[in-house]
């Protein structure tokens, strides 16, 4: 009798100290939860690439928010913002061109600067004088990648030209190659046509990156549009011209050229084998997104969501915008849209 008393005690104290034990683990355990829980928080917040879908994507604020800026985001605005618009509807988006000149990545980072816009997007870097800009105005720039883009060269289907290298594109468009017999192919002048400086990111990054802060030739003949310098080289059979790599590969009257930083190595900014343009309108040449990840296509950049940092709601608006372009849904809509995945 004394024995079964005392085993039971034994079990009881046993089982207090279990459940002592078990409370202390619980409470410590759910306390350090709460410390993860709130860091992994901030870093999906901050990043976004580990969360699947918009609907996931948190501290997405309410109201009208106008964003401008690059002409070459074109494509995924029109895949993307209905997206958001579907899952968000309170977050709403209102793309604005400038009241005076031609909208563009600059343009978009003046009316930033200027107040007009919650956030803009670019297709190049900002620039110092960008940065004081925003500085003198009480606030910082932030610009945040989002996409992989690259420029690819325009000619004429008739032109019979292996490729380029990224050398030979600079000596063209600054006026020291004139004539496609230069470069192994037909005695026939070149024109290449580009737009003004004034109008657009890509044309800032071309000068900055493959003209190396030269400036463009005499025989450069200016165009105010991709849509127009895209139908001048159609009809001219010596014309060239160079754009944002899906408005350019998938293009029925004109072709893409293979592009080297050595006349070995010509890389194509399209998925090989080259569609015929007989066979366009069936079926089109798509961007070559290997190359443009693997950094074996010569001339690549990034876009960027470019965001006002000065505490309010813009901030929250721009922030909130990249975090869900860096979703998985966000990455595979600008996939769709003909760019290339960052993530």
């Amino acid at each position: 009798m004394m024995s079964q008393k005392n085993e039971t005690a034994v079990l009881v104290l046993t089982l207090v100290i279990t459940l002592g034990l078990v409370g202390a683990v619980y409470w410590w355990l759910n306390r350090s939860s709460i410390n993860i829980g709130s860091f992994s928080n901030n870093q999906s917040q901050q990043v976004g690439s580990n969360l699947e879908n918009f609907a996931q994507v948190p501290n997405i604020p309410s109201g009208l928010f106008s964003y401008g800026g690059s002409t070459t985001w074109a494509p995924i605005r029109r895949e993307v913002d209905s997206a958001i618009q579907t899952v968000f509807p309170q977050f709403q988006l209102r793309y604005t061109d400038p009241t005076s000149g031609a909208p563009g990545s600059g343009s978009g980072i003046k009316m930033l600067l200027n107040n007009q816009l919650a956030f803009s997007q670019s297709s190049r870097s900002i620039k110092n004088e960008e940065y004081q800009q925003a500085q003198q105005r009480g606030f910082t720039l932030k610009e945040i990648p989002v996409a992989i883009d690259g420029i690819a060269i325009a000619v004429n289907p008739s032109l019979n030209i292996p490729g380029l290298t990224v050398a030979q594109v600079k000596e063209i468009y600054t006026g020291k190659i004139t004539n496609w017999q230069q470069v192994g192919g037909p005695n026939l002048p070149i024109t290449p046509y580009s737009r003004r400086i004034e109008e657009g990111g890509t044309v800032e990054f071309f000068e900055d990156n493959i003209l190396g802060g030269e400036k463009f030739g005499e025989n450069v003949q200016y165009i105010p549009t991709t849509t127009e310098a895209l139908r001048e080289v159609a009809k001219n059979t010596g014309g060239m011209y160079y754009a944002s790599a899906p408005e350019v590969v998938g293009q029925c009257s004109i072709k893409s050229l293979p592009l080297g930083k050595t006349a070995e190595k010509l890389v194509p900014p399209y998925q090989e084998p080259f569609v015929p343009l007989s066979e366009c309108s069936q079926k089109r040449n798509q961007l070559n997104a290997a190359a443009f990840q693997s950094d074996q296509y010569p001339i690549t950049r990034r876009l960027f969501v470019i965001v006002k940092q000065n505490g309010q709601t813009d901030q929250q608006a721009g922030e909130a915008y990249a975090r869900l372009l860096l979703t998985n849904q966000g990455q595979e809509l600008i996939s769709k849209a003909g760019f290339v995945r960052i993530r």
